[in-house]
């Protein structure tokens, strides 16, 4: 036998292997040859690798040439390697070809290319965590493994793609790696080139069309039923028949929260919202919702856990917006701390602690660090030139800038950051620069400020990366943005501002500057804690006990990842650092962007106006979680999740089950006689519960919400399958049967009460309530699927969980929140009530509308001056020509017609 294979051909990986895996078989001819070379001679075009067989003929198939070995190796065909192979040719190769061309032909790095072969990686990592396997097909490596591990290697054997979170997909790559079969396949192909060696090949690829990653839609990916073993089943009988009795006792609860040795200490942050800031619902979604579910999650599983958020108060901001509200700082801060407060908390959020950074324990603890740092060397002084707005006679700070950013482009960069290739910039490095504020270009000034010498601390960082990544959850996104710092190498960061409300600067010839948010608004955990309990330290600075979760949107992971530990380790006050940085992509609404201004998208004093439900708010961006690509909030899709998942699904189930209970068996949950059918159903809730728990567990909160959908249509299924309202008016084993079916479905839903209580709270409750679930089993979750609910139980009275939303009410919001909506005034809304703002009246509108023209006005007119980009212009006239819509309306007056051009 001949086997012609070539240098950067994908699929000479894979039957290399496979020919190496079966060698001493057959006599075997290995020969390599160019991309060009036809080698089979009734092919009018090349194709490799190819095996020419003793007999003459040719296998040209990837999969058929490697099939061939296996075979020659006395392996035997099973339909589970079919299916794996059916998978990789129709679903994995098509994703994975667009990754590898984006990475190679385009450049593309990180998400864009990971965006593509996402779900395919997940589904590898899900199905090998199921099994409970080192190999795709059972204990023994397969012909599926070899195709799989050949195909995914050239993007995998580069760590930065390879998902470390994936674990059970991380172990199965890593140990065919380092077989020699694999080892050898890889030298040939790939001659130390890595991915590059494809370059030739994929150049004369098509581009692929648009990416099928991860944020394609919100739909989750279906799964199949996954099979069971005997001893699963058996299991899952024997845990089910252990009860209520088998739950530990409920941990005791201490005020204030601390640290226990020989427990697990979880401490929870949500990144701290900005004070003057109504956060939006992505806002919401990237920081403390999530967090809260962890939070929640984490009390269930009974670990000692702290959870702590508040709003970050200093800076140039809020300076600026007392300004136009005729206060001071601290008035305005007071005012919008009221409403943050208020609308976390109509959202559920279960802080342990809301707290705020403008108190004597910010100043005294961002000092302590500052003071330290500066006696060990890590702080220099320079000048710097700032962006100064002679108009508003201030210096701007950065994110009160805004220009073309002067690596990619961008039109809308800040002065700080772009969002749109994440590059940090200095603001004085924008095109084109304007203030935020006024639209005027500001002038380039000079000023003395300091410095953290992150150079000097680079290595202490990357030691400590290297200590803390492997085996943790920070989620891919943070690990990219972290080593394209570190990869670009790290550059001294100015630490102070020239303003006078934030942190004071304790330093002779600085008194008139403060620290700048860059450098003390992550050392606001610090000091809120600090607030809560004189004993903060033992939190803080005790890594050995505490398990530290943060969780932020991309666009804080440098501050989070980077500049906090480097100023910590700096500090050299055995701080504790984060362990798992939980970081969102960016939630979009509907086709564009939230704005306030423009009355664009849900903010989060709105969302309690809708008559929806906090809850069903909560399941809905928890079910669009933007996890691994950014994802947007459709008003279409949510009315269709409520109605499907919530009302058709959960709530349908929940409610069939407990009223069985009340209806056939006057409220008294049936004795249950298992058959057969019954204990499959078990296995197959306890295999998804703990799936719930592998996903939670690694913070993927929404896949986690799928496996109590899936429990769900189970339940659903179940029920419908054995119709128990028909049993129950047929002969003593039809109603024993119903009974059975009856008794296990109103657990089932017990079970659903308690793991959804991370989600959904209000909901959470209302069910235990309904079912009278014991105390003990509504505040402690296992892995084992228990009977909670044994016969004889008394449950409470059931009703509907959820109520349908109508389209005209859904559009009706949609047309509400679409543009139409005008900033409300929040003096009421400032007030701790949480009752609903009364509305703004149509004198009040008019004049607000009157002003919003008058200033879009200006921006254009300032853009025509300056011979701004046409599509800039024509962004900015359209907004403009729709608030004048909206003033005509107001006054009610008739629409204009618009006057286009006339055709010649």
């Amino acid at each position: 036998m001949r086997l012609f294979v070539s240098e950067g051909a994908p699929g000479s990986l894979q039957v290399l292997a496979a020919a190496v895996r079966a060698r001493g078989r057959a006599e075997l001819l290995i020969t390599p040859v160019g991309p060009e070379e036809c080698v089979v001679p009734f092919l009018t075009r090349p194709k490799i690798p190819v095996l020419q067989l003793d007999s003459g003929n040719y296998l040209f198939s990837t999969t058929a040439i490697c099939r061939y070995f296996f075979l020659l190796s006395g392996w035997e065909q099973d339909d589970l390697t079919n299916q794996w192979l059916e998978w990789e040719a129709t679903e994995l190769q098509p994703a994975l070809s667009a990754a590898l061309y984006y990475l190679v032909v385009q450049g593309k790095k990180g998400e864009d290319v990971l965006g593509p072969v996402w779900r395919s990686l997940t589904h590898i990592d899900h199905s090998l965590s199921r099994r409970s396997c080192p190999f795709l097909a059972g204990e023994t490596e397969s012909l599926a493994d070899i195709v799989l591990w050949g195909a995914l290697y050239p993007l995998l054997q580069d760590p930065a793609y390879l998902p470390e979170e994936l674990g059970a997909l991380c172990s199965w790559f890593q140990t065919l790696s380092i077989q020699e079969p694999c080892q050898q396949a890889a030298e040939i192909v790939l001659k130390q080139q890595g991915v590059l060696a494809l370059r030739p090949y994929l150049q004369k690829q098509p581009q692929p069309g648009p990416s099928k990653g991860r944020a394609v839609s919100n739909e989750p990916e279906e799964e199949e039923l996954a099979t069971l073993s005997e001893e699963e089943i058996a299991m899952a009988v024997t845990a089910w028949e252990r009860g209520p009795g088998s739950l530990p006792p409920l941990r005791g609860q201490q005020s204030p929260v601390l640290p226990v040795a020989g427990e697990r200490n979880v401490l929870i942050t949500s990144a701290l919202p900005y004070v003057n800031n109504v956060p939006h619902l992505g806002n919401i979604i990237g920081c403390v919702l999530s967090a809260d579910v962890f939070a929640r999650y984490s009390r269930l599983r009974q670990w000692n856990t702290l959870y702590l958020c508040g709003t970050d108060e200093y800076g140039t901001a809020t300076e600026t917006k007392a300004m136009e509200e005729g206060l001071t700082p601290q008035e305005i801060c007071d005012k919008y701390h009221a409403i943050h407060a208020d609308i976390y908390r109509w959202f559920n959020i279960s802080f342990d602690i809301f707290g705020r950074t403008t108190t004597p324990q910010q100043t005294k603890i961002t000092q302590d660090i500052f003071q330290r740092l500066l006696a060990r060397g890590f702080v220099l002084q320079d000048t710097v030139e700032q962006l100064r707005c002679e108009r508003c006679a201030r210096f701007l700070a950065d994110r009160f800038v805004e220009g073309v950013c002067p690596f990619c482009g961008f039109e809308e960069a800040r002065g700080d950051q772009c969002d749109k290739c994440g590059k940090l910039i200095n603001a004085t490095e924008l095109k084109n620069p304007q203030c935020k504020v006024c639209r005027s270009c500001p002038v380039v000034k000079s000023s003395q400020h300091l410095f953290l010498d992150l150079p000097k601390l680079e290595k202490r960082l990357e030691e400590w990366l290297e200590k803390t990544l492997p085996g943790s959850d920070w989620t891919p996104n943070a690990r990219f943005i972290i080593r394209s710092w570190l990869r670009d190498g790290l550059k001294p960061r100015c630490i102070t501002r020239d303003l006078k409300w934030g942190t004071p600067v304790p330093l002779e010839g600085f008194e008139d500057k403060v620290f700048y948010v860059w450098f003390d608004a992550t050392i606001g955990y610090l000091s809120i804690t600090a607030n809560y309990t004189d004993q903060w330290e033992r939190w803080w600075k005790n890594p050995e006990q505490v398990d530290l979760y943060q969780f932020m949107a991309k666009d804080n992971v440098p501050f989070h990842g980077l500049v906090f530990p480097c100023s910590a380790l700096g500090a050299e006050d055995n701080y504790t650092l984060v362990s798992h940085l939980i970081a969102t992509e960016y939630l979009n609404y509907e086709d564009g962007k939230f704005s306030k201004s423009r009355g664009v998208g849900v903010f989060g004093d709105m969302a309690q106006d809708t008559g929806i439900p906090a809850d069903i708010w909560r399941f809905y961006l928890l079910y669009i979680r933007p996890e691994g690509q950014d994802s947007a909030f459709s008003w279409t899709d949510m009315l269709l999740k409520n109605n499907s998942e919530l009302l058709n699904n959960l709530g349908n189930f929940i409610n069939r089950a407990g009223m069985f209970v009340s209806k056939f068996f006057e409220g008294c949950v049936p004795e249950m006689l298992l058959i057969p059918d019954d204990q499959r159903l078990l296995a197959h809730v306890t295999m998804e519960l703990r799936h719930y728990h592998q996903l939670l567990e690694k913070v993927r909160i929404r896949d986690a919400l799928r496996s109590i959908l899936t429990i769900s249509r189970h339940g659903n299924q179940y029920i419908q399958v054995n119709e128990p309202w028909k049993r129950i008016k047929g002969n003593e084993a039809d109603r024993q049967r119903a009974g059975t079916v009856t008794g296990v479905a109103v657990n089932i839903a017990a079970l659903l009460s308690v793991m959804l209580q991370p989600y959904m709270p209000t909901v959470s409750a209302t069910i235990q309530a309904q079912l009278q679930l014991p105390p003990l089993a509504c505040s402690i979750l296992l892995t084992d699927f228990l009977c909670t609910l044994p016969a004889g139980h008394h449950i409470g009275t059931v009703s509907p969980l959820f109520q349908k939303l109508e389209n005209d009410q859904i559009e009706g919001l949609r047309q509400r929140f679409g543009g139409g909506q005008l900033e409300e005034s929040l003096e009421l809304k400032a007030k701790p009530s949480s009752k609903a703002a009364v509305g703004v009246t149509v004198p009040q509108q008019i004049h607000m509308l009157m002003d919003e023209v008058t200033k879009q006005g200006n921006i254009v007119r300032e853009l025509k001056a300056q011979k701004a980009d046409k599509n800039q212009v024509a962004a900015e006239v359209a907004k403009l020509l729709e608030l004048k819509k909206q003033l005509a309306l107001a006054e009610g007056k008739p629409l204009e017609p618009f006057k286009g051009k006339k055709k010649k």
